[in-house]
């Protein structure tokens, strides 16, 4: 009975898998014999939000942005694993006391690694 279920999700997986590969493919031969390629002057120039591009060099922004982003979304995603924790906290006794200690201590060493380098400071 049990394997009879392992079937069951293993032909709809593959059917899944099998419909978006047919799908794309099909999608891509249209595409290919359907339309025209055209290539103009406008259309390879850089978009840059329907403002006309500034000087040839693409402007990069510097990595610490990127880095700053990644650690708002960490912390973010944090917060939300410690509101769940604040909710149950009763159940957990000391394990669950231990164990949000344990987590605090290891976002505030992955903080105090990122201020060391340079991370935090905006400037």
């Amino acid at each position: 009975m049990v394997a009879l279920g392992y079937l069951f999700a293993a032909i709809f997986f593959i059917g899944g898998v099998g419909f978006v590969i047919v799908a794309l493919t099909v999608a891509d031969l249209l595409n290919a014999l359907l339309l025209k390629r055209r290539p103009a002057k406008d259309k390879l120039t850089t978009y840059e939000s329907g403002e006309t591009p500034i000087g040839s060099a693409w402007v990069q922004y510097p990595l610490a942005f990127y880095i700053f982003a990644l650690l708002f979304v960490a912390f973010d995603v944090d917060i939300v694993f410690i509101l769940a924790w604040a909710v149950i906290f009763q159940q957990l006794s000391l394990f669950g006391f231990i164990e949000i200690v344990f987590f605090i201590l290891t976002l505030a060493l992955g903080l105090v690694y990122a201020w060391r380098k340079g991370v935090i400071r905006w400037i």
